[in-house]
């Protein structure tokens, strides 16, 4: 799958998979940098409300808005979007196909027939009374596969028993999680993350000392450190793309930290960084 992207903290993250037409976060130069193919993005699904996340947004849309698209998805409880929603329709009244929807956590949406997102909340934003104001996503590819027990039926036997039960009662959902964007999170133990074929994980610190006096206090993040020793204790992960650092460092202090964690935790898989200031996947 090809992914491109930028994502520098604190100025502007979005991830772009040209395959599938989706667009997660959409950060400020979402569409200078996409130029043309930001017309392929039907769905754009926002992770929180921070302005790195979403500045691009109202110039993503009138430049690419349509009767039914693009899809603004965005955490239920996120007060900033429906403004946003309005203001846009009133500034720019020839996007009012743009449909906004709010999702809730564990909820799904089929973006194209076998492709499934799903949102999941992250603790990225504290939420005294458990409010969605902050998601991670995964994209899974759905396929319907027989039951065992229908597997030894011709073609005839098999369409007699569709007619009679329906095609539902005779097969079980697989589900591939083709790619996973945590977004801005606190790192999280609990094996969310494991088989996922690419995982996009924030790594806004080098480690933990560098977060000051203030650490984790408001909106939380993850640390190098911390995110290594997660996927080398996860399951499945087939691919790690680390993003979301701050410009704080430059690219050889990055590069000489991640290739650290590997031989520390003895990685085998890919790692790939999405550097401060670089585009992510141009070719």
């Amino acid at each position: 799958m090809k992914i491109s992207g930028y994502s520098t903290a604190l100025y502007s993250t979005f991830f772009f998979l040209e395959e599938l037409g989706i667009l997660f976060d959409c950060g400020d130069g979402a569409a200078a940098m996409l130029l043309g193919k930001s017309r392929k993005v039907k769905h754009i699904f926002i992770s929180h409300a921070d302005r790195d996340h979403l500045g691009g947004l109202l110039q993503f849309n009138q430049l690419n808005a349509r009767e039914g698209f693009p899809k603004v998805y965005f955490p239920r409880d996120c007060g900033s979007f429906p403004f946003l929603e309005d203001f846009t329709k009133r500034f720019d009244p020839h996007i009012k196909g743009t449909e906004w929807v709010k999702l809730q956590d564990n909820q799904k949406v089929e973006t194209k027939k076998s492709i499934v997102v799903q949102a999941i909340k992250n603790n990225h934003i504290q939420t005294p009374n458990g409010e969605m104001k902050s998601h991670s996503f995964k994209v899974y590819k759905v396929k319907q596969k027989l039951k065992e027990a229908y597997l030894n039926l011709s073609g005839l036997e098999i369409k007699k028993e569709r007619e009679r039960i329906g095609i539902e009662n005779m097969t079980n959902e697989i589900r591939e999680n083709i790619f996973t964007y945590s977004a801005d999170t606190p790192i999280e133990y609990d094996g969310r993350w494991n088989d996922s074929h690419t995982l996009i994980h924030e790594a806004t610190f080098l480690k933990r000392e560098d977060m000051g006096e203030k650490g984790n206090r408001y909106n939380k993040h993850s640390t190098l450190e911390e995110v290594m020793k997660m996927v080398a204790d996860s399951k499945g992960i087939e691919r790690l793309i680390l993003s979301h650092f701050s410009s704080r460092y430059n690219k050889e202090e990055i590069r000489t930290a991640v290739d650290k964690e590997i031989a520390l935790h003895q990685i085998k898989i890919p790692v790939e960084v999405v550097y401060p200031g670089e585009f992510f996947g141009r070719k």
